[in-house]
């Protein structure tokens, strides 16, 4: 790392002794000592000093009577202050004194900067000596860091407060920091992989049935060599597990803090955009420290501060509903997915996927489908405003609107003949040429847009409102009266109207069935790729209709 200069370094200390020493020097001889070249001694430390700017530390080790622990030294000083690659160190001389024909005094000032407020500045001294090959920097790490010792260690830290919890929207912990034991295989430490596997499969089996010793031999196979994590278990799990997991050749187990979900049921794409936003407001209350450590561990802090406690977030998922919908989606022996929000707040309640939407990444918000007749519903509003393009007309129902939110970027679809390049690469993408498309998200948009006339501003975090790509318009009283019409229409001959208070449409695209509804404040849609059946999103819809109706246990 190069470095400008800030300035000229002070004046030499010998020159400044020689000085004051007498009184009756002449102003020329004054200034023939100031103006006097450095000493070949401290030509050796400006270069020491110039080499740990660029961070050479062979060539700044070579400088030192000890080279090999110089190298040591300074390596673990560079990796240690690192702060995950964002740091930066300033070295500056500032003072030298020969204090002999054989040996010298000199002083560095040092800045650290890793990151805004974070700033570290010290002074540590140093001294030369003359030996039979030259003038060398005396080795000792306090020249680094003052009283650091040999074989010590200084390191940047980041610290936090208590971990802050996220609830749901019935005010109860939905996510907490646990420590998570997590399982590994260590091929080197195993003698018949085939044994291990087994062994370890059958242990787990009744927490991770799914985790086979073909599946753990497999990932084995392609790690190259390297150990593969086999399995996650909480705490309560790992302790009546942990005898006969520490009994299989090959295990090794690493405790880590993790951010889980507090109930074992609530599995969706959501969880990971709340981790995201906690872990956001966490990296914005954190602190920092610089901590030295003798050899045998003994650490002391030398500068930092802890910083105050992040805030709790109080997340709209609703468990009532989330569950009703993960009890629905399961239903599907095809990919299928279910997303619920408040028509009031624009609130997302719950979203859940199947194992087969699973394994196509997060379908409820990423997920690009034809439209097919869901188009019927965006001609309806175009048809209301006489010259209104498909573009804006869809944009009433708020679809074509993309939404940005803390951990989280939710698509709705985009209307025919404006797709853009970003929507070939959503998680899925099973439309073609310029099309309408749409997503789960975008359809449960649509019915909430008619049930209030307007789209709402989606959110999965109280206070913290989504950032729209563009602004959603009324769709008008009269487009309002007609689609509600169409929800009937179509509730009547679904027979979704069996249920008191349910408003949906029943649409179609190929052979994938969706519903897009409203109970209550509820809106929701339903998303199955290649139905069993015409009716199988109708069958759905239902049995999520039956689940919210009963209380969570």
């Amino acid at each position: 790392m190069s470095r400008a200069r800030r300035g000229p370094r002070k004046v030499r200390g010998r020159y400044l002794v020689a000085v004051a020493a007498s009184a009756t020097l002449t102003v020329s001889a004054v200034f023939w000592m100031v103006d006097r070249p450095p000493s070949e001694a401290e030509v050796l430390v400006s270069k020491f000093v110039d080499a740990l700017d660029n961070r050479d530390v062979a060539t700044a080790a070579a400088m030192t009577t000890y080279p090999n622990a110089a190298t040591a030294a300074l390596n673990q000083m560079f990796d240690g202050l690192s702060a995950g690659g964002t740091s930066t160190g300033d070295f500056d001389l500032t003072q030298y004194m020969d204090l002999s024909d054989e040996s010298g005094f000199f002083t560095l000032a040092s800045a650290w900067n890793f990151g805004e407020g974070k700033d570290w500045k010290y002074s540590a001294q140093g001294s030369t000596k003359k030996l039979s090959v030259g003038w060398r920097i005396a080795w000792d790490p306090a020249t680094l860091v003052p009283d650091l010792a040999s074989g010590g260690s200084v390191r940047y830290t980041r610290t936090d407060a208590a971990p802050p919890l996220i609830f749901d929207a019935a005010n109860n912990v939905l996510m907490s920091e646990r420590t998570i034991n997590a399982i590994t295989l260590d091929p080197a430490q195993m003698s018949d992989p085939a044994a291990s596997t087994a062994q370890l499969a059958d242990v787990i089996d009744v927490v991770a049935p799914l985790i086979t010793s073909e599946s753990m031999l497999a990932e084995l196979n392609s790690s190259g060599g390297a150990p593969i994590t086999a399995v996650t278990l909480r705490d309560d799990d790992f302790a009546v597990l942990e005898d006969d997991l520490r009994a299989v050749p090959g295990v090794v187990v690493s405790p880590q803090p993790k951010l889980i979900v507090d109930d074992r049921r609530i599995t969706s794409p959501v969880l990971d955009s709340l981790r995201s936003a906690w872990q956001a407001g966490r990296d914005a209350t954190a602190g920092w420290a610089v901590d030295t450590y003798t050899v045998d561990g003994t650490g002391e802090r030398r500068v930092g501060f802890q910083g105050p406690g992040g805030p709790d977030l109080h997340a709209t998922l609703d468990p009532r509903v989330q569950l009703a919908a993960e009890n629905a989606v399961v239903m599907a022996g095809s990919s299928a997915s279910i997303v619920a929000l408040s028509t009031t707040t624009g609130a997302i309640l719950a979203a859940a996927q199947n194992s087969y939407a699973n394994e196509q990444g997060d379908v409820v918000f990423g997920g690009s489908y034809p439209a097919g007749t869901a188009s019927e519903l965006v001609r309806a509003v175009q048809s209301d405003r006489g010259d209104a393009s498909a573009e804006d007309a869809a944009a009433g129902l708020g679809l074509g609107i993309s939404y940005s939110m803390p951990g989280l970027d939710a698509y709705t679809g985009t209307p025919a003949d404006s797709r853009s390049a970003i929507d070939g690469i959503r998680t899925v993408s099973t439309s073609s040429g310029d099309e309408a498309t749409v997503t789960p998200f975008g359809l449960a948009q649509m019915a909430a847009a008619i049930s209030r006339g307007s789209a709402p501003i989606p959110t999965i975090v109280a206070g913290q409102t989504a950032v729209a790509n563009r602004e959603s318009v009324a769709i008008g009283s009269d487009a309002a009266n007609r689609l509600r019409g169409m929800l009937a229409d179509s509730s009547r001959s679904s027979g979704l109207d069996t249920f008191d208070g349910v408003q949906g449409f029943a649409g179609e695209s190929a052979d994938d069935r969706f519903v897009l509804a409203t109970s209550g404040d509820v809106a929701f849609a339903v998303y199955i790729e290649d139905a069993d059946g015409g009716d199988q999103a109708v069958r759905m819809t239902s049995r999520l209709l039956q689940e919210m109706a009963n209380p969570v246990e």
